[in-house]
């Protein structure tokens, strides 16, 4: 749990010691991420909190675990201009547990198109070198290289 001191900087602090109050705010903004609670009140309503506790701290504390076990890669990929070659790296992608947070395809010139994509995916799951032989692997993939990531 990260939280801010009083000089405003981060501290981690484990959940054992919270009061039950910021793990319940957690939990209502993770409802409310979710869609599972259409409103602030609903939320509240659910894990049992008053709205005006939500509204103390809920722009004070937030999850910090996906950090700790999550990292974002972004690749640059140069893919022929033929139908679906793009569908299959975003399947790619999905079979070796990545979760795609964007993607920009340039027009294609010379029959190539250049594509960016950013993943998160979990610690440990796949190293850089297997990520790209199975991309590069993918019919359709004329180049991959990792531009920033872990």
């Amino acid at each position: 749990m990260a939280a801010k001191d009083s000089g405003g900087r981060l501290v981690v602090v484990s959940t054992e010691v919270l009061p039950d109050i910021v793990l319940k705010v957690l939990e209502a903004k993770s409802m409310r991420a979710r869609g599972e609670a259409a409103s602030s009140a609903e939320a509240c309503r659910a894990v049992g909190i008053s709205r005006s506790a939500y509204y103390k701290y809920k722009d004070c504390v937030w999850g910090y675990e996906e950090q700790l076990t999550n990292s974002i890669i972004s690749l640059y990929l140069v893919l022929r201009d033929e139908k679906g070659v793009l569908s299959s790296i975003i399947k790619g992608l999905y079979e070796l547990g990545m979760n795609i947070l964007t993607i920009n395809q340039n027009i294609p010139v010379d029959s190539v198109a250049s594509v960016t994509v950013s993943c998160r995916f979990e610690k440990g799951t796949i190293e850089a070198g297997a990520l790209k032989a199975a991309l590069k692997d993918i019919d359709g993939v004329v180049d991959v290289k990792i531009i920033s990531g872990e």
